[in-house]
């Protein structure tokens, strides 16, 4: 069983950047074949794709977020990262990771396994 689990500040100032980090366990982050993905659902837009760090380090990102949006791993610790940066009240959202297959990249409702989520409000 694979296990994602997201760990970040609660809350993050506006125009400041929000890191998360998502610590995964039952698969290696370099597995074949496996795209390591972040998602959101914020109240106003529901369900929403931000990018991936794919099982051989290179990224790719939405491209209406991809000006702000940085995905990094750590392969020795089996994790990998976001960073959100000039954020507004707008990326106030449950920020997810998630482990997806290819057909699945892009689409915030399909996945392998994703984490419980973790809330993330912009707020001076």
């Amino acid at each position: 069983q694979v296990q994602l689990q997201e760990s970040g500040p609660g809350l993050v100032k506006p125009s400041q950047t929000l890191s998360l980090t998502c610590t995964v366990s039952g698969e290696s982050i370099t597995t074949n074949d496996y795209y390591w993905s972040w998602i959101r659902q914020t109240p106003g837009k529901g369900l929403e794709w931000i990018g991936f760090i794919a099982y051989g380090g290179w990224t790719y990102y939405s491209p209406s977020l991809k000006s702000r949006t940085s995905i990094s791993r750590d392969t020795s610790k089996n994790l990998f990262t976001l960073q959100l940066s000039s954020v507004t009240p707008e990326d106030t959202a449950v920020y997810y990771c998630a482990m997806q297959k290819l057909d699945h990249v892009g689409n915030p409702d399909k996945y392998t396994f994703r984490g419980q989520g973790t809330q993330v409000a912009v707020s001076s």
